[in-house]
């Protein structure tokens, strides 16, 4: 295999989403396994959607995912730049005057009224609309005489007629589309600005584009492609096509679907680790070997192998987003938790009177428990909320005829402890289970109940140590 090297290709739009930084991991962890360059390129020729700093949050998503590219607008190629699109526009030219010079393409002057006609008339007829070739046959005579008197024009690709293309995708198998199927198609915008199709093409070739991984979406796109790749003689790349990702309803994942969410940053904000996001998102469509799902990246970076991308929608789940994210958090230190959750609790909470020290305390009882940083605000409510409100299955627990009695012995217990530690109160509780002579479930529940108003969460006696004496003893 010559010298891998892949691409990201983003429009400079908003936020990386969910769908853009899958492809950028796919084209990164390929790059990486086979010691090639993985490289972002900004397609900005869709002026009206550009918008300021999309650029600049690509670069950061991907930096926070640890997908640092060896080439982009920042860290350029010489010998491959430029890696904006609308910085390029005259090496597109060249291309296009070529085109035109062979007799592949051809500028066509017509307007839009008249290909709304055109279309009109062939859907009336059941044909499939497509352009009808009028100023291909136009004179250079003609073409001279509409350009002087300043008649906007686009140019065209002629597509070849009766003409398979062919090509093995590296996830699909084997493809094909016909010619016939596509109409003559714009490579340059009356306003001088390339078509996506286009322009892609020049930029993988000028960029040495080897692999090419991107979305099924374009599956459609290649044969024009392949057209402009036949046209110039210029090798194309070798493609794969990865499969939708869908939510749970198994509906294609969309920017406006509010049941997940939609883009990189917002789980930066929730505090999701970037090292389990990537992970994840390598699950989105690829399959490692045996059943394990929690790697490195490093590990993921070894163990890649394109091979295992699947054919099927992939399923984003938020269930197991969390699992992947919990056993990072889990697996990381005490100190990396505090500071991830920290900021959390400090902006839902009034902690102007606790110390750094009870802060960091609350937060280390859940570090198993804590799935993501913004979860502790949840997870910590019975340490600042003065509100005691039990759930019915709570309600029950208090009603059970033994709950009043621990409840009323341990409080006594609890009273008499001069040095409020975790292993003074283990001694007081376990004071009142030979007092009352009550225990297991009875005990250990009506306890938790009644001093947490919760039926489950962290080890009972130093959740009673962090809540502090006078509060328990209130509560009680």
């Amino acid at each position: 295999m010559n010298k891998v090297r892949v691409r990201y290709a983003p429009s400079p739009t908003g936020h990386l989403h969910i769908g853009g930084a899958r492809t950028a991991l796919f084209n990164y962890l390929f790059a990486k396994h086979h010691n090639g360059d993985f490289i972002v390129r900004i397609e900005d020729t869709d002026i009206e959607r550009n918008i300021a700093g999309g650029e600049q949050e690509q670069l950061d998503g991907l930096a926070w995912l640890q997908m640092i590219p060896d080439e982009s607008p920042i860290n350029p190629n010489p010998e491959c730049g430029p890696y904006r699109q609308m910085e390029a526009l005259d090496i597109y030219n060249k291309v296009v005057a070529e085109l035109l010079e062979k007799g592949h393409a051809y500028k066509c002057f017509c307007t839009s009224d008249e290909l709304a006609t055109e279309k009109e008339r062939q859907e009336a007829l059941g044909y499939a609309p497509k352009y009808n070739r009028k100023c291909s046959e136009l004179t250079a005579q003609e073409v001279a005489e509409k350009e002087a008197a300043g008649t906007p024009f686009v140019v065209r690709v002629k597509v070849p007629e009766n003409v398979v293309y062919e090509f093995e995708d590296m996830i699909r198998g084997d493809v094909s589309f016909e010619s016939k199927d596509v109409g003559d198609w714009v490579i340059i915008k009356s306003n001088g600005i390339p078509t996506y199709n286009f322009a892609v093409v020049v930029d993988d070739y000028r960029m040495k584009i080897s692999h090419v991984f991107r979305g099924e979406e374009h599956l459609s796109n290649t044969p024009k492609q392949l057209m402009i790749y036949q046209m110039m003689e210029w090798d194309a790349p070798i493609f794969g096509h990865m499969t939708l990702i869908v939510n749970e309803a198994r509906k294609k994942l969309s920017k406006r679907d509010e049941s997940i969410m939609q883009f990189v940053s917002q789980y930066k904000e929730e505090g999701y680790l970037p090292e389990a996001m990537f992970n994840f998102l390598s699950l989105l469509g690829w399959s490692p070997v045996g059943e394990e799902e929690v790697f490195s990246h490093d590990t993921l970076v070894e163990i890649f192998d394109e091979n295992r991308l699947s054919k099927s929608p992939s399923m984003f789940d938020k269930n197991k987003l969390i699992w992947v994210n919990n056993t990072y958090v889990k697996a990381t230190s005490l100190e990396n938790v505090i500071a991830l959750a920290k900021p959390f609790l400090l902006e839902a909470y009034d902690c102007s009177n606790r110390s750094d020290e009870w802060i960091e305390k609350v937060i280390a009882l859940y570090h198993d428990q804590m799935s993501y940083g913004k979860e502790i605000v949840e997870l910590t409510s019975l340490f600042f909320k003065e509100d005691f409100t039990l759930d019915e299955a709570g309600q029950e627990v208090m009603a059970w005829e033994t709950t009043p009695v621990v409840a009323s012995a341990f409080k006594q217990k609890l009273s008499e402890v001069e040095e409020w530690s975790v292993e003074n109160i283990k001694a007081a509780f376990k004071a009142t289970q030979k007092e009352t002579g009550i225990k297991g479930k009875p005990l250990f529940m009506g306890l938790r109940v009644a001093i947490t108003a919760q039926e489950h969460g962290p080890d009972l006696m130093s959740t009673i140590e962090v809540l502090g004496k006078d509060v328990v003893i209130n509560r009680l």
